[in-house]
């Protein structure tokens, strides 16, 4: 599989597997099943997986150290700290903790559930408000120089904030939502990054499985499932969006490419330090998913589907109200 760098010289492949749908309870049924397709993923080439303590809290990342056991040197892991989790019971107390002695205690927590001495990229998952970034950057920095963790990352962070923390630990990569339907990161952070050298790590590279082309208006939500409460997911904005799948197909017919192949290749388009983090569950969708690597856009395809921020504005915001108020700090 191709590789890219993100900041800092950290060269990974081109595409990223998140195993967050693997399991973010604390009862993960089909988790054999899913430990295989993570073994399978690295057989097939990937060699970039992402998780986060907060993830169960913690049974997603030691069900990613059962599956990488015995293959450390073949894999570069990212997990997260920045919740408020108890770290003796796991209790997740709501909201965020990015204070010192929080980052330290969850890098341990980590570092064991993953069975591996060293962590290559650790994010922080929200910025904590309550804690500067300065600070949060100098832990960090410490964990570095004792090998405990290679390289820093940002999740959702703004521009202030990144350039704050990049003062003091240069920031290898951000972690944001960034898709053809999620084009606010062009305004102000993608021109941060470029001229910082950091890398991104684009979440939800598909809109959260809408860029597929199989939801649509009438598609039924379980209980569980996160998109009942999603503004861009309401019936009526989803028979708006319904255009920008339309246009995927239509760039898809011409190289036969599925919606998804033609989102991910286009995210690759963007520049050369982009590497799209998609998640599923099934592996024919991992080799789908993988198989955008193979598509071409022209100078053509890549115009018309730049220009659908402008002839088809999305309807809906991409998080609850007061999710939205956690994203760019």
């Amino acid at each position: 599989m191709d590789k890219r760098k993100l900041g800092q010289g950290l060269e990974v492949t081109a595409l990223s597997l998140g195993a967050m749908g693997y399991g973010k309870s604390r009862d993960i049924p089909d988790r054999p099943e899913m430990i295989a397709l993570l073994r399978k993923a690295v057989d097939l080439g990937m060699d970039f997986f992402d998780t986060a303590e907060i993830y169960g809290p913690w049974t997603n990342e030691e069900m990613v150290g059962e599956a990488f056991r015995g293959m450390r040197d073949k894999v570069k892991i990212a997990t997260k700290f920045g919740w408020d989790i108890n770290q003796k019971t796991g209790e997740h107390r709501g909201g965020v903790n990015s204070k010192p002695a929080q980052i330290r205690s969850a890098v341990e927590g980590s570092l064991k559930r993953l069975d591996t001495d060293y962590i290559d990229l650790y994010y922080q998952h929200r910025v904590d408000p309550d804690v500067p970034m300065e600070e949060v950057a100098g832990v960090v920095k410490d964990l570095i120089q004792q090998g405990k963790v290679r390289f820093f990352g940002l999740s959702e962070a703004g521009a202030k904030s990144i350039r704050r923390a990049h003062a003091v630990q240069p920031v290898a990569a951000l972690q944001s939502e960034y898709s053809l339907w999620t084009r606010e990161p062009e305004d102000e952070i993608i021109p941060t990054l470029e001229e910082l050298g950091i890398g991104m790590v684009p979440f939800s590279p598909l809109g959260k499985g809408f860029l597929t082309g199989v939801i649509d208006a009438g598609t039924k939500f379980s209980d569980a499932d996160m998109r009942r409460s999603v503004p861009r997911f309401a019936p009526e904005a989803r028979n708006t969006n319904q255009r920008l799948v339309d246009l995927l197909r239509q760039v898809g017919d011409r190289h036969a490419a599925t919606p998804a192949q033609v989102a991910l290749a286009w995210l690759l388009t963007r520049k050369l330090w982009i590497v799209p983090l998609f998640g599923t569950r099934k592996l024919e969708r991992f080799e789908e998913n993988i198989g955008a690597l193979a598509v071409h856009l022209t100078d053509a395809d890549v115009r018309e589907l730049n220009e659908s921020r402008a002839t088809m504005p999305v309807q809906g915001n991409r998080y609850p109200e007061e999710h939205m108020r956690r994203v760019g700090l």
